[in-house]
């Protein structure tokens, strides 16, 4: 009976241990992988493509391009992307316009290529979902916690022709998925240090509380009034102006603009 039972340990570990080396293996070849991804180049047909299509990554002073190249090619390489709604495929193309843009929230600060982040679902234009209560509603986009970012591709493309208009889609729901790293989603991305929260509450509160004041009020706003739906939407919508109205979000709000800059690693307003 001993016997038995130690040989069916001994199977046991056996199988574990075999288990424990293939998933090294993989790891090792997975990170072999990316590293070759992290050093691959665009080519000039991809910057002509973004030139058009992305236009705020094409902006970027040329060391953050340089450095765009790699973290582009392991998103779209890693991400799986749905065609959904009725659109024929995603294409390479569409894969680079999406990822250049995300890449843009990345390449500053310290990541991990959206590590909760599975797949993007894209749909050929504006599609219907259901609210928390039911309600369907018309969206162009949207960042799920469980692992999903969907979006419009006809805002996708709208956003990133017009790098003036303050809008966004791409940046706005992939800066979702980094307020949503804390799992609270209440616009406030992971930070560095304890201290780091107390300078981000200092200049985001006052922000959030004098610009919701503006749009009840009906006045006229450098962020585009959907920010004060919450805090996180603040995050979202502010990060949208912080990239394509650095310079008058700078002006309006030099306090919040100076978090986003550290926050992001970037400093869009001297592009």
């Amino acid at each position: 009976m001993n016997d038995g039972i130690g040989l069916l340990a001994v199977m046991v570990g056996g199988v574990l241990f075999t288990v424990m080396i293939l998933r090294r293996f993989r790891k090792l070849a997975e990170m072999a992988e990316r590293r070759k991804l992290e050093n691959a180049r665009l080519t000039e047909i991809d910057w002509e493509v973004l030139s058009q299509k992305a236009r705020i990554v094409k902006q970027a002073p040329p060391e953050v391009r340089r450095k765009l190249e790699g973290i582009i090619e392991v998103l779209s390489a890693e991400k799986n992307f749905e065609a959904c709604g009725g659109l024929d495929e995603v294409t390479d193309e569409m894969k680079l316009i999406v990822m250049a843009q995300a890449a843009l929230l990345l390449v500053g600060r310290d990541h991990e290529y959206f590590p909760e982040l599975r797949s993007v679902l894209l749909y050929p234009d504006a599609y219907t979902g259901k609210d928390h209560d039911g309600t369907e509603q018309t969206r162009l986009g949207e960042s799920w916690d469980s692992g999903s970012i969907v979006l419009s591709w006809k805002s996708v493309v709208k956003g990133g022709e017009d790098l003036g208009d303050g809008r966004n889609v791409v940046l706005h729901e992939f800066s979702h998925q980094l307020d949503q790293a804390n799992h609270a989603s209440m616009g406030v991305p992971l930070l560095e240090k304890f201290e780091d929260y107390r300078e981000w509450a200092a200049a985001f509160g006052p922000a959030y509380e004098e610009f919701s004041l503006r749009v009840d009020a009906g006045k006229k706003t450098v962020i585009n009034s959907y920010g004060a739906t919450n805090p996180a939407e603040f995050f979202a919508v502010g990060t949208e102006t912080f990239f394509e109205k650095g310079m008058q979000l700078r002006e309006r709000y030099p306090k919040l603009y100076n978090q986003f800059k550290d926050y992001y690693g970037l400093d869009p307003a001297e592009w």
